[in-house]
């Protein structure tokens, strides 16, 4: 199985989640390539490609969010996952799933996969759905339990 798994992170929090879905995947014998997505190229051969973002104001991160994120000690990012979305080619129905991190779950908490798994419709992959990732903080790793969780997803996924 030929997967790309396209993030965007600022902290590293959503890099870090998709190199643990990698694993997993990897360890279920899965050809894997994680890439930044201001560099990632458009999906190719592909039998599945996911892709990951912070969750900034119940959505994808946009540019106000992101320098705002820069101010808070994040990396820069002029380009990410919306804009990779906007430029890729439609697919032939790739199967795609969407990833967020979330500082919390419920209504309010919004989500960035939502988000992409729409633009990924829209694009005609079949999106197989989502799933969100719990961090505690812009400046803390993910909980072990939450990246221990994503390398099962991915194994799972791979399985």
């Amino acid at each position: 199985m030929k997967v790309l798994i396209v993030t965007e992170s600022y902290f590293g929090n959503t890099a870090r989640v998709g190199e643990a879905i990698a694993a997993g995947l990897q360890s279920r014998g899965a050809d894997v390539t994680v890439v930044d997505a201001a560099s990632a190229p458009p999906p190719g051969a592909q039998d599945l490609v996911m892709v990951g973002a912070p969750t900034h104001y119940r959505g994808l991160p946009s540019p106000t969010s992101r320098d705002q994120a820069e101010t808070r000690g994040g990396r820069r990012v002029t380009a990410g996952v919306a804009e990779w979305l906007e430029k890729i080619p439609r697919s032939a129905g790739t199967h795609a799933w969407a990833f967020d991190t979330v500082s919390n779950t419920g209504f309010f908490a919004g989500s960035a996969a939502k988000a992409i798994g729409k633009r990924l419709r829209a694009k005609s992959f079949d999106v197989v759905g989502r799933m969100s990732f719990v961090i505690t903080g812009t400046g803390t790793p993910p909980p072990g339990t939450e990246l221990a969780r994503a390398r099962q997803w991915g194994a799972t996924l791979a399985g």
